[in-house]
Formats: structure tokens, sequence, C-alpha cells
């Protein structure tokens, strides 16, 4: 099982990520940082059900995703209409990808962003999305497929 001081250093390495993959689903700040709390929470709780610490990446993800799709849930029955944060992909490079990003439906935002921006394999994804591998590659197709037309109609556009 994983020690106090264990547990604290791989959460704050993790934090960034974290929040992005938080960000990704939710795109609110403040409910980032609720489920963000309630993961380390939860996380803590339920250590010992980690049974290879080289796991823990996928891990805790998979309880941030769990945590974010429960408030999301939670909230749409007194949400009345989304709004669209420009800001949620904060380390995509340009506001255009920014925008096309969110302008993707989650299924395939998530795989993108987890796969491309945060580094993680195929292997991972999957897991962290429990799905299988071959089905994170064909989000991520579709994805790239649908980024690339966004980002061409946008480029036409300014033409």
């Amino acid at each position: 099982m994983i020690d106090k001081l264990d547990f604290a250093a791989r959460v704050e390495k993790k934090s960034e990520t974290l929040y992005r993959v938080a960000r990704t689903i939710l795109k609110n700040d403040e409910d980032c940082k609720d489920v963000l709390q309630e993961t380390v929470l939860r996380a803590w709780e339920n250590r010992g059900q980690l049974r290879d610490t080289a796991l823990f990446s996928t891990w805790i993800t998979r309880i941030l995703i769990n945590e974010c799709h429960t408030l999301a849930r939670r909230k749409r029955k007194y949400l009345l209409s989304d709004t669209v944060d420009v800001g949620a992909i904060s380390n995509a490079p340009d506001l255009a990808l920014q925008l096309a990003l969110e302008g993707l439906p989650e299924k395939l935002r998530l795989p993108l962003v987890l796969h491309y921006l945060e580094g993680y394999t195929y292997e991972q994804v999957a897991r962290m999305l429990r799905i299988p591998q071959a089905t994170v590659r064909g989000r991520l197709s579709r994805a790239r497929a649908a980024l690339r037309m966004e980002i061409d109609d946008e480029q036409e556009a300014q033409y």
C-alpha cells in the first residue's frame, strides 16, 4: 500500500495532467477544483485497491474521469444550457486549435487530449476510458479528421 508521502508526491506530480483532463470534460474551473479534491480523497480512501503502484497514473485518472462524469450528471439536472469555455484546453498551441478541440464531442476530445496532449499510450487511454484499444485508435482517427475539417473550414473563412 502507498504511504502518505509517496501518495502526496505522486498526486503532486500528476496534478497538472489531472486538471487538464478535468477541464476537458467539465469546462468550469470551480468544478474542476472540486472534482480534483474529490478525486484525491477517493484515491486516498481506496489506495489499498491499487495492486501495482506503476499503474497509479492511469488509476487516479480513471477515478478523476468517473468523478467528472458524476458531477456532470448532477449538474445536468440543473443546467439548461452549456457554454463553451475557450480556455478549457489551455496547452493547445493556438486559439484555432483550442476552439476546434472544444467543438469535438467528449468521446472524441477526451482520448485525443489524453494521448496527444498528455502523452498516454493507446493502452493507458483504453484502460482509463474502459474501452478497447481499437476503439481508442478509431476515436483518435475520427477526432483528427474532425479537427482537420474544422481548422480547414476556419482557415477558408479567414480568406
